[in-house]
């Protein structure tokens, strides 16, 4: 696991070797092992890198046998074994490293662009041809590492792991993007191919990009997922096929010439993959967990009881409310402003996870591949209320604004009305009215004057994004689509951000055995109702496989997810902590937001008249981002 870096350069640009000893620098969290440059005509590449496979023979950048392909790569590819094995029974290429990385090279050669179809892993790397003078660039399939770029005045190229390493470039543009700010509000994160800066970029997942100084920037995607035609298939045939298809892709993940462990949550996918992982190893696996004071956020107890069950080396962590003063160090980590609270605790796990080992392993992927997260069962729920007559939910909605219903309070009718009004939405505005962050409704009364006006002008709303994903491809089930759905956008921009950036600011390294694409691409095929059974069994046969290898509690429980008490820290000890920050006037002095509907949002919160704890949440960490990125 790795940083790169890069600058390509028209003729009437030049290299500057210092600015990319600069840009490289600040990636050294990822990688604190070794660092690497090299100077080529229009190009200038640089590496940090994290020692996993090879730790004497992987330095990059590293070139082809002739010198006229050099590559710098963060990532792992876990099939590289059998990729070298045919390489070399080709008889055209010649291996001098044990290392995924030269077999990338090697791959560019025999297939160009096609490279990427034979990968099983995870990547974002460039490969610079000096006798055609182009760039070719990729990212894997899930979005797992990152690639952001910019294009300079004179139409060179600059990228790099991060965007805090574009910013030490002199062309790097520095206005901050409001369009994005507006998309982050509305998900807790910024959709590729956007950034927080104007003309800045991410590459999205599945896409390879080239660039030469005649044709420019040209961007395209090279995988994705169907989910029809469904596959004949008997159930106990596809459980068989999913237990050996997860072992192989744990057994793959297993591949390291550093110490390994796993995250353990006491959740069904993090306790398969802990089963697996123990099965195949000759010593105790060590597995690591994070709790909370507050018992009803806290997962430990399971976890304890997987860890006994397979005799893991196991360690915990309790996070608690004191750790605010964390939060700008834990903003600062993330290279533009990111929502997701759970972020906190997947720092912290992180950071002691890499007091004992360089690589964990964790359950990540496996609830947007087999229907667990609990809006799934919730948009069933809503499917079946939309079947009522219109003039029935009409009559409902009625009493539920009324008086009469004095035993209910006023959280509870909004969350009947919200129901009912989603009910009779199409299926992905309905969906987005299980994710949002920050309301569309809120929004407008959150922005100063015209600011709304111009996003929408723009084409921007509120479930634009869900909508964009499924334009050329809509699966025909409704769980097909909101896990397709989930798998082009929560899972890559916000999941995979999460733990890339909290595992890679701890210089560790991740791996999810769940996101390997043969498993997804079998999986995929299979009818949804194996997925989630109504009315509300999730993992149906994800549970079923794995039956014999979990306690009973852990299978039956319900999810819990990895938030944390946040709407009690911001009515409690965090109180303070939260008006100080959206309130000073260094905040209110960005000119973004109406200081009297941030007022009416605390108020709300703290009051317990209104949860808002996650858009207060995202505009906190807004803020942070800006006094410890964007000064």
């Amino acid at each position: 696991m790795c940083g790169i870096a890069g600058i390509l350069t028209s003729p009437q640009e030049s290299v500057s070797l210092e600015t990319l000893h600069d840009m490289s620098r600040t990636l050294r969290h990822r990688g604190p092992d070794e660092e690497g440059y090299k100077t080529l005509e229009g190009a200038a590449l640089g590496f940090r890198r994290l020692a996993i496979i090879d730790l004497s023979g992987g330095a990059q950048p590293m070139c082809n046998e002739d010198e006229s392909l050099w590559l710098v790569f963060n990532g792992e590819i876990y099939n590289y074994r059998l990729l070298k094995i045919a390489l070399e029974a080709t008889g055209r290429h010649r291996f001098r490293t044990q290392s995924d990385t030269e077999v990338i090279l090697h791959l560019y050669e025999e297939y160009a662009e096609h490279c990427v179809d034979h990968m099983r892993g995870m990547f974002a790397f460039a490969i610079w041809d000096r006798r055609r003078k182009k760039l070719f660039a990729a990212r894997d399939r899930f979005g797992k590492k990152p690639f952001v770029y910019f294009r300079t005045p004179h139409g060179g190229l600059v990228f790099a792991s991060e965007l805090k390493a574009l910013l030490r470039h002199p062309d790097c543009p520095q206005t901050v993007d409001l369009s994005s700010i507006y998309m982050y509000l509305g998900y807790q994160y910024i959709p590729s191919p956007r950034t927080i800066l104007k003309d800045v970029f991410k590459l999205p997942p599945a896409h390879w990009l080239t660039w030469s100084v005649e044709e420019g920037v040209r961007r395209q995607r090279y995988w994705d997922l169907r989910y029809e035609p469904k596959e004949p298939l008997a159930y106990p045939e596809a459980c068989e096929r999913l237990r050996s298809a997860l072992e192989e892709s744990v057994k793959l993940r297993m591949i390291s010439d550093v110490p390994l462990g796993a995250f353990l949550s006491g959740g069904i996918d993090s306790s398969i993959v802990t089963a697996l992982m123990a099965r195949q190893s000759s010593r105790p696996i060590q597995t690591f967990s994070i709790g909370f004071e507050e018992d009803h956020f806290s997962e430990l107890p399971y976890a304890r009881e997987v860890s006994q069950l397979y005799k893991t080396d196991h360690h915990e962590f309790i996070v608690k409310p004191e750790l605010v003063d964390f939060l700008p160090t834990l903003a600062a980590a993330y290279p533009e402003p990111f929502g997701d609270s759970s972020a906190l605790p997947t720092y912290f796990l992180a950071q002691m996870t890499r007091r004992h080992v360089t690589v964990a392993l964790s359950g990540d992927g496996g609830d947007e591949q087999f229907g667990g997260y609990a809006r799934y069962r919730d948009m069933w729920l809503l499917n079946r209320l939309g079947a009522v007559p219109a003039h029935v939910r009409s009559l409902l909605v009625r009493i539920l604004s009324g008086s009469s219903l004095w035993f209910l309070n006023a959280a509870t009718r909004r969350r009947l009305l919200r129901a009912l009004g989603a009910s009779a939405m199409p299926l992905l505005p309905r969906y987005y009215q299980t994710l949002y962050c920050v309301l569309p409704e809120d929004q407008e009364m959150l922005w100063q004057t015209g600011h709304v006006a111009t996003f929408q002008a723009e084409g921007l709303n509120a479930v634009q994004l869900l909508e964009n994903v499924v334009s050329d491809y809509k699966p025909e089930d409704w769980l097909d689509q909101l896990l397709y759905v989930d798998l082009h956008t929560y899972l890559p921009e916000c999941l995979m951000v999460k733990v890339d950036i909290a595992s890679m600011a701890n210089s560790l390294e991740a791996r999810s055995p769940f996101l390997d694409h043969v498993l997804a691409e079998e999986c995929a095929r299979w009818p949804s109702t194996w997925k989630f059974c109504p009315p509300g069994q999730s993992k149906k046969i994800l549970k079923d496989t794995f039956a014999r290898d979990l306690p009973a509690e852990i299978l039956a429980r319900k999810k819990q997810g990895f938030a944390i008490p946040v709407k009690d820290w911001f009515r409690g000890p965090l109180k303070g902590f939260l008006k100080e920050v959206l309130l000073s006037p260094k905040a209110l002095q960005r000119n973004y937001f109406r200081k009297e509907t941030l007022e009416r949002f605390i108020d709300e919160h703290t009051r317990g008249i209104r949860d808002r704890s996650p858009g207060l949440w995202a505009l906190v960490m807004l803020e942070l981002w800006h006094d410890q990125i964007k000064k």
